[in-house]
């Protein structure tokens, strides 16, 4: 594996401000929903991979023999994993584009209002 520097994270985040920028110039849903879609898989998705390198940095942090033990960096520890939790419980976003999908893959804009009023 290549070594990761910050610049390498920062291309990463880079392009997640580029896809917000565009998505905010109203492009054709079916497209944006292509592109959003890796993002929120239900296993590779950013809310699951954020999740488990919240996990790998506490993990990394607690292991490291250079760590100062003692109750701060246990607390700092459960925050990240209490973080990584919240983040992980984000990967059911992959319902909504399932939705997304039926809603431009069913050929109307818009879901049909129901008929509800019998005075109509």
């Amino acid at each position: 594996m290549p070594a990761l520097t910050p610049d390498t994270i920062r291309t990463l985040t880079e392009a997640l401000s580029d896809l917000t920028d565009y998505l905010r110039e109203n492009p054709d849903p079916a497209e944006a929903h292509a592109l959003v879609e890796p993002l929120l898989d239900e296993y590779t998705g950013l809310p699951v991979q954020f999740a488990d390198t919240l996990r790998a940095l506490g993990r990394a942090v607690q292991d490291h023999p250079d760590t100062p033990r003692g109750a701060a960096t246990d607390l700092l520890v459960d925050e990240l994993r209490t973080a990584a939790g919240e983040q992980a419980d984000q990967h059911t976003l992959h319902y909504v584009l399932d939705d997304l999908r039926d809603l431009y893959g069913s050929g109307s804009a818009a879901p049909s209002e129901p008929e509800c009023c019998w005075w109509r």
